[in-house]
C-alpha cells in the first residue's frame, strides 16, 4: 500500500467503492486521514460497511463541512454527460475534487528514495486501443530482464494498492481517460500515447473532449520522455508539440505501417519487422511475424511502444527481443483460446469499439466473426473497409438485427446468444480458418463487461471442441 500524504488528521471523502475507490480509502486512512465514504448504489455501500469504513451520505445538506478533498473513483462522472450530483455539491462548498491517480503521483515518492542508488521510475501508458497490452508487455519486458517493476492502474491493482517502491523500481501504469481527465497531478517520468480512435464520447462531450482528457497527462505533469503513436493526427499535433524539432530525442515517434527514417528517435513496424531509427539510421531490426502472443498489426503497434519504453529505460534491444519472444498476451486481447480440427479459435473481447475490431479483423486472413452487442456512437461505416477476411459473421446481442442490417456486404446469421453464434461458426469453419471474437460493441445488453463476454466465449469454445 502506498499511504496517502498530504491529509493528516484531515477529513476525506471518497465518492464510489469499487476497487479504485476502497483502496484510496485505506491508503487514505493509512496516511493519517480521517475518511468518510459513499457510494450510490447499496452494493458499494454494504461493501464499506463491512470494511469499517464511516459512511455518510454526501448528497445531504452540510456533508461537506470540514472536508478537505473528495476523491472520486473513475466510472463516476464528473462533468458530461452530467456532474454527479456528490460532485456538483462538492464544487459548491469549494471543496477541492480529486482522484487515485493524483494522490499516488503525490504520495509515492518518500524520504527512503534518498537511500537509493537508482531512482524509482514512473511510466503511464493512454490511448484507446492496446493500451492494457502494452503496459502488460512494458511489465513482463522489464521482469524477463531483471527490473524491480510493479503493474496497476487500470489493470491488475489499483495505483495505491502496490508496494511502496524498491531501488531501481519501474512502475507501469495503464490510465484510462477517466483517471486522467480529473487528476490534479500527472507527473509520470515516461509517458505513452499508443493511438486515438472514438471512444467514451458521451464521457467527455465529444472526440475533442476524449483527446483533451488523454493529452493531460503529457501537458500537465512534463514527463521526461513521451512515447507518441503517430497514425493519426491528433498524436502527430501531440509529438509536435511536445518536440523541439524533429531531432528532440524527448519524443520517440512510434508507427504501425508508417517508415519514420526522417531524423530523431522513431520505432515503427512495418510488414511484421519492428525497426529502430536514431538520426536517421537504423539501430535495430527485430522479426515480429513468428511472436504468438503478439498477432496482427495493432499488437505490433504494441510492440513497438513497449520496446521504445524499455529503450528509454536503459534496456537493449537483443534483451527485449527475448522478452517478446516469451510474452503470453493477455486474456480477451488476441488470445488463443482453443483449436480443432485446423480451426483456430481467438477470443478479442477487448475489441469493444470499431476500431479495435477492425485491428483484429486485420490479424488474420480467413474469419469466420463473431460480434454485436451495444453499439457505440458513430456505427459500422469505419468497420466495413476491413471485413475483406470475413468469410461470414454471426451476430449476437439484443440488437443483432440492426447490427447484421448494418453489416453491409457481409454475409451475416443472427445468432443472438453467444453459444448459438460458436456453435454456428464452428460448423461452418474450414480447416485454417479462424473463429474470432471481436465484437466492436459494448457488452452490457448481455453482460456485466467483456472479460465476463470473453469468458462465455471460451466456455462455449471448450464445449464444441470437447465434442469433437
Amino acid at each position: 500500500m502506498i499511504p496517502v500524504q498530504g491529509y493528516e488528521n484531515q477529513t476525506v471523502a471518497v465518492l464510489g467503492m469499487g476497487r479504485s475507490g476502497r483502496a484510496a480509502a485505506k491508503a487514505l486512512q493509512a496516511g493519517g486521514a480521517k475518511v468518510i465514504v459513499w457510494d450510490d448504489g447499496p452494493t458499494g455501500r454494504d461493501a464499506a460497511d463491512q470494511d469499517g469504513f464511516d459512511l455518510v451520505d454526501l448528497n445531504k445538506a452540510g456533508a461537506f463541512d470540514g472536508v478537505a478533498a473528495l476523491i472520486v473513483s473513475p466510472g463516476i462522472p464528473h462533468l458530461y454527460p452530467a456532474p454527479n450530483p456528490v460532485i456538483a455539491a462538492a464544487w459548491a462548498a469549494g471543496v477541492p475534487v480529486d482522484n487515485d491517480i493524483s494522490l499516488f503521483f503525490r504520495s509515492f515518492a518518500t524520504d527512503d528514495w534518498n537511500g537509493f542508488d537508482t531512482m524509482p521510475r514512473v511510466v503511464a501508458i493512454t490511448g484507446s486501443n492496446g493500451k492494457s497490452t502494452t503496459s502488460a508487455l512494458t511489465h513482463h519486458i522489464l521482469a524477463e530482464n531483471g527490473r524491480p517493476t510493479q503493474l496497476a492502474g487500470n489493470i491488475g491493482r489499483g495505483v495505491l494498492d502496490i508496494d511502496p517502491a524498491h531501488d531501481g523500481e519501474v512502475v507501469v501504469l495503464e490510465l484510462s481517460s477517466y483517471q486522467t481527465d480529473l487528476a490534479r497531478a500527472l507527473t509520470p517520468d515516461i509517458a505513452v500515447l499508443t493511438n486515438l480512435s472514438p471512444d467514451h464520447l458521451d464521457r467527455h462531450a465529444g472526440h475533442g473532449g476524449y483527446f483533451a482528457a488523454k493529452r493531460r497527462l503529457f501537458a500537465e505533469g512534463g514527463p521526461d520522455r513521451a512515447v507518441i503513436g503517430i497514425d493519426e493526427p491528433e498524436g502527430q499535433y501531440l509529438a509536435n508539440q511536445l518536440a523541439g524539432s524533429l531531432a528532440d530525442d524527448r519524443v520517440i515517434r512510434i508507427s504501425s505501417g508508417q517508415k519514420l527514417d526522417q531524423g530523431g528517435w522513431s520505432v515503427f513496424a512495418r510488414k511484421g519487422f519492428l525497426s529502430e531509427y536514431r538520426k536517421g539510421r537504423q539501430v535495430a531490426s527485430i522479426d515480429l511475424r513468428g511472436i504468438a502472443g503478439l498477432p496482427g498489426a495493432h499488437n505490433h503497434q504494441n510492440a513497438c511502444a513497449a520496446y521504445a519504453v524499455c529503450r528509454a529505460l536503459g534496456l537493449g534491444p537483443r534483451g527485449i527481443e527475448a522478452a517478446l519472444q516469451s510474452y503470453p498476451c493477455l486474456p480477451h486481447r488476441s488470445q488463443v483460446v482453443g483449436q480443432r480440427n485446423g480451426v483456430t479459435f481467438v477470443n478479442d473481447s477487448k475489441a469493444t469499439n470499431v476500431d479495435s475490431a477492425a485491428k483484429a479483423l486485420q490479424a488474420f486472413k480467413s474469419i469466420r466473426w463473431i460480434c454485436g452487442g451495444l453499439q457505440k456512437e458513430g456505427g459500422l461505416d469505419g468497420l466495413l473497409p476491413h471485413t475483406g477476411s470475413v468469410q461470414k459473421a454471426y451476430v449476437i446481442g439484443r440488437e443483432a438485427e440492426s447490427f447484421a442490417r448494418d453489416l453491409q456486404g457481409v454475409d451475416a446469421q443472427i445468432c443472438t446468444t453467444m453459444e448459438a453464434a460458436v456453435a454456428a461458426a464452428a460448423a461452418d469453419a474450414q480447416h485454417g480458418e479462424v473463429v474470432l471474437l471481436a465484437p466492436a460493441c459494448a457488452s452490457f445488453d448481455q453482460y456485466d463487461d467483456f472479460e465476463q463476454r470473453g469468458d462465455a466465449f471460451t466456455a462455449a469454445v471448450q464445449k464444441v471442441v470437447s465434442e469433437g
